[in-house]
């Protein structure tokens, strides 16, 4: 059994009229308008290599706390989803999964192919508006734990701002993504069959 660790760095994004930009990009990118992204992933290829698959056993993001913000008033809204799958997103994958997940048939990436997400909404509260910080609204989570002969686990954090939020300054910590897995042998056949899925995932054509 191992426990699999990758960490996001803490990203500033500020606000004049309309226009969101990052200070510091520190490893984040910016999406569009208000969408901004931070990517890594597990490096798998040493497991693939001795032609094992891996079993995921648990799966967690931890933080610190709750996004920051300047100027907030009741309502302003930011979500955040993390993502850990078998298969690389396209920026629009991305931005498609802060609104609708995966749970529609056409909505990409697949529900196997997701080992783990969540998904909060954090609000700016009436009572606690000038404390600076964001409250937790929902938190929901989903994911197959499938296992994977894939060389890589991808790693996603995505941060949407509400366009039409008050606030013009936004902070969103530091998070670390822990994944449970052991490797193990599986019956050759079994083994072939799902090294070809995962290469025939990762090398789909994109469609925008």
């Amino acid at each position: 059994m191992k426990i699999l660790s990758k960490d996001t760095n803490v990203v500033n994004v500020s606000k004049a009229g309309p226009v969101f930009s990052i200070n510091a990009p520190n490893g984040w990118r910016q999406i569009g308008i208000n969408w901004f992204v931070f990517e890594t992933y597990y490096d798998l290829a040493g497991m693939s290599n001795r032609e094992k698959t891996l079993f995921f056993e648990a799966a967690t993001v931890q933080d610190l706390g709750n996004p920051a913000q300047l100027n907030g008033v009741a309502g302003d809204l930011l979500a955040i989803s993390d993502i850990m799958t078998s298969t690389p997103l396209t920026d629009n994958d991305l931005t498609q999964f802060t609104l609708v997940g995966n749970m529609m048939q056409s909505t990409f990436p697949s529900f196997d192919q997701v080992v783990y997400a969540r998904n909060r909404v954090f609000v700016v509260d009436l009572d606690f508006a000038a404390s600076g910080y964001f409250n937790l609204l929902s938190s929901n989570q989903l994911g197959s734990m499938q296992p994977t002969a894939s060389d890589r686990v991808y790693v996603y954090r995505v941060v949407a701002i509400d366009a039409n939020n008050t606030a013009d300054n936004y902070t969103v910590l530091p998070a670390r993504f822990l994944l449970q897995a052991t490797a193990k042998e599986e019956p050759e056949y079994q083994y072939l069959m799902r090294l070809m899925r995962s290469y025939n995932l990762q090398n789909e054509p994109d469609v925008d």
